[in-house]
Parts: structure tokens; sequence; C-alpha cells
């Protein structure tokens, strides 16, 4: 069989070559994800086993981020307004339910949604958990502090017109309930038990998928591979 000329060499060669670049940029990127995932991780869980600090007030709203708000261990008082309680869809450890928010009015009438905890669908309505319905005067809520879930969930929209919600989408429940000086975010309630049982606080699962360190090996092993591919062609002969 006839050997590759040496044009075909060179283009192999620099075609080689580039895989090579490619494949190690490609790992280091995921060496620097692997590093600011390790990094997210610990800055979460040192949050969520902090002491609560008081939920964030209007004028830092407009502060607040993903990378150094949410899991923020937070508390808040306030007055329940169960009236304007909603139910969004959701699949748990406990199986297939919803979770309960209700509006808790601060000090300073401003609006903070709580997510006060899951209860199975066939105790949705309000008769069926009455105990905590009944929940009169100031309560003092303590949980995790998470951004609003916008849009809705997979391939289901929340549907606000018919009182259907699949993510905890803050602004859109808002508009709904026709709720004012709302905080951008909610409280996941922690497990402290509500009255009567109902709903089930503290079910928040924080898991962050970490496969960053799979990726860049493999990468780093495909950029080994073409650079032996590369030594191939220089050093032995083509068949």
């Amino acid at each position: 069989m006839p050997q590759p000329s040496p044009r075909a060499r060179r283009l192999l060669t620099g075609f080689l070559l580039l895989l090579v670049t490619a494949f190690l940029a490609l790992g280091a990127w995921q060496v620097q994800r692997l590093f600011w995932k390790l990094d997210l991780i610990a800055r979460v869980d040192s949050r969520v086993n902090a002491d609560p600090v008081p939920t964030p007030a209007r004028a830092e709203w407009p502060e607040i981020t993903r990378e150094k708000d949410e899991y923020r261990r937070v508390t808040a008082t306030g007055l329940f307004q169960h009236d304007r309680t909603v139910l969004v869809q959701a699949v748990t450890e406990r199986g297939a339910g919803f979770w309960v928010l209700t509006p808790l009015r601060l000090p300073d009438e401003t609006i903070v949604l709580i997510n006060r905890g899951f209860v199975p669908a066939d105790r949705r309505e309000p008769a069926d958990r009455i105990a905590s319905e009944l929940a009169a005067g100031p309560v003092a809520v303590t949980g995790l502090l998470r951004l609003s879930e916008p849009g809705g969930a997979f391939l289901r929209a929340n549907d606000p017109a018919g009182d259907r919600w699949f993510s905890r989408d803050v602004a859109a429940i808002t508009a709904a309930k026709g709720l004012t000086d709302v905080a951008p975010y909610f409280i996941d309630a922690d497990a402290t038990a509500n009255p009567g049982g109902l709903p089930v606080g503290g079910m928040t699962v924080i898991a962050f998928r970490n496969s960053h360190l799979v990726y860049a090996l493999t990468w780093f092993a495909l950029a080994a591979m073409s650079a032996a591919a590369v030594w191939a062609v220089h050093h032995r002969k083509l068949v």
C-alpha cells in the first residue's frame, strides 16, 4: 500500500495537533469547572449550617444573587396570609403531592413567600390540614433562602389563570394573587413541625452534580491519544 505523501503527512499532523490543543483546552476548562464546583459546594454547605440571619430587607433585594445568597439560612417573623396560599406540584421522597406556598407579611409591610412544606395529593385541601391553616398571630419562620423558579417545570408551564403551578415562580404567583412589595425570593421552611403535622418542612434537596473530574480525564486521555498518533505519523510506517 503506498505511503502518504509528505504533504498528506503534514496535513494529518496539523489536524492531530489541532485535536491535541483542543482536547487539552477542554480538559483544562473542566479542571477549572471542578474547582469552581467544589468551591460552590463548600460555600453552600457553610450557608446551610450557619446561624440564621434576618431575611434580606427591601433595600437589599436588588443585590441578591444566586452565587452569594441561595441556600442562606434566614429567619422571618410575620403574619401568614392563608387566603393567598398556592399549591405547587412536587415529587419528593414522600411521593407526589404539593408544596404549600403562603405569603408572610412582615412588620415593614413587605411580603415574602414561604414554602411551608410538602403535603400529599390527598391532603391538598385546606380542610384536610385545618390545624395549620388556623394558625393566627405572628409566626417565626426559619429556613433556606431560595431564588424564584420562573416559567414552570420541564414541558409543563405554569397556568396562573387556572391556579395550576409547577414551579415556585415568585413573580407569577405575586401577580396572580394580587400581592405587592413581595421579595424576589422565597424561603424553604425548615423541619419545625406545623400544627397537625402538615405541611412537612425541611425537605429541601441540596445536590450538585459534579462530573467535572471524569470529563477532564476523558479530554486529557483523548489529547494523549492524539499526541500518540502524531508520534506514529512521524516515527512509524503507516500501513
